[in-house]
């Protein structure tokens, strides 16, 4: 048993075991993920997916070995992670680029710093031009690039290292919704059709149609720490459909994963006289934005599929999941199975006058703000 053990974990690319990261802020200390176990294995396309503040980012900066872990094990080939992990390369939400360096440069940078010959860098780097796409625009500096085409110039430079472990840090959300679509296609058809020398994906993101897009495993994070909620496998095809029915089922399957199911709300006055109750800050979200999601909910019967509102409001995750959040501690609404559900507190409160949400609103804030200092 410890034999199999043993030959499966060497198999992996990458382990992580009980790994937490702490940082200290002033006279405080800061956890910001408690105890990831987490594997990638070759072959595989992975998505850490989860609401901002949950440590996805931190997690990706520890397998790389730009920050190292302040307890538990990080393992590449089964061997301890020391320092920066040769074999894996970053590309970031921001495009990262030498502004005084043109497309060919600031890709040769990166075979530069590994000790690459001259004749050899710009062979490699222009072979990897070509591949996503920028073929004619090897003279051009990053101001004359759209942020499609600066984003590509990053996928090369990543590349240009040939990683075993590429890692995305949101790499299309800082573009417009047309281009971060075409180049999300773009890269899955290099890494589908292996023309990239890469052997695992591991992306950070919060968008959770993009995950199904594009992921074999999608890892679900939560926060306060941040941890692993749970692991759902991907099986679907490529190429993959945004109206296919088993897509919107998945996405529908991960979004109630994410929201999870309202927990019983505790006892505000507490159980013995003169004793506090329970205080807990909101989220941070706009009563007016609550407003407007209650309606919503009463113009649906009082119950939406959060998948659907999410779309219909064109809401992210990060966007979305604090309202709903708010809803949920006010007992304006409830989650039951990546739904939501109207109370008939929340129906007083959507069919409510001007003045009558004002007046809660300010109460609201009252108190709230003692959870705020």
């Amino acid at each position: 048993m410890n034999t199999a053990t043993t030959v499966n974990q060497a198999d992996n690319l990458l382990d992580l075991k009980m790994v937490a990261k702490a940082y200290r802020l002033e006279a405080k200390e800061f956890l910001a993920v408690r105890d990831v176990n987490l594997c990638i294995k070759p072959g595989e396309f992975v998505c850490l997916l989860g609401p901002s503040g949950c440590g996805k980012s931190t997690l990706l900066r520890i397998i790389a070995g730009l920050n190292s872990a302040t307890s538990g094990t990080v393992s590449y080939h089964g061997l301890p992670l020391k320092g920066v992990n040769p074999y894996t390369t970053i590309v970031f939400q921001t495009f990262a680029l030498y502004p005084w360096l043109t497309v060919q440069e600031n890709v040769e940078i990166a075979l530069k710093a590994r000790g690459v010959p001259t004749a050899e860098r710009s062979q490699r780097a222009l072979k990897l031009i070509d591949i996503v796409g920028l073929d004619g625009f090897e003279s051009a500096y990053p101001r004359e690039l759209s942020g499609g085409m600066r984003q590509k110039v990053g996928f090369a430079r990543a590349m240009a290292v040939e990683p075993e472990l590429l890692c995305l840090d949101e790499p299309f959300s800082a573009l417009d919704v047309l281009s971060a679509e075409a180049l999300r296609g773009e890269l899955m058809e290099l890494w589908l059709n292996k023309k990239i020398p890469t052997k695992a994906i591991l992306m950070v993101t919060h968008n959770i149609e993009e995950a199904v897009f594009m992921a074999d495993r999608i890892v679900i994070m939560g926060k306060d720490p941040g941890h692993i909620v749970t692991e759902i496998a991907v099986t679907l095809r490529h190429p993959r459909h945004h109206k296919d029915t088993a897509f919107q089922n998945l996405v529908d399957k991960v979004y109630a994963a994410v929201a999870g199911q309202s927990k019983p709300k505790e006892e505000a006055l507490g159980t013995q006289p003169g004793q506090p109750g329970v205080t807990r800050p909101l989220p941070h979200s706009q009563l007016n934005a609550l407003a407007g999601l209650l309606e919503k909910l009463v113009d649906e019967g009082g119950r939406v599929d959060l998948y659907r509102m999410g779309r219909d409001l064109v809401l992210e995750l990060d966007d979305l999941l604090p309202i709903v959040e708010a809803g949920d501690l006010l007992g304006f609404t409830t989650v039951q199975e990546g739904d939501l559900l109207l109370t008939p507190l929340g129906r007083a409160y959507a069919d409510a006058s001007i003045l009558a949400r004002t007046l809660a609103g300010y109460c609201l804030d009252l108190r709230n703000a003692p959870a705020r200092r």
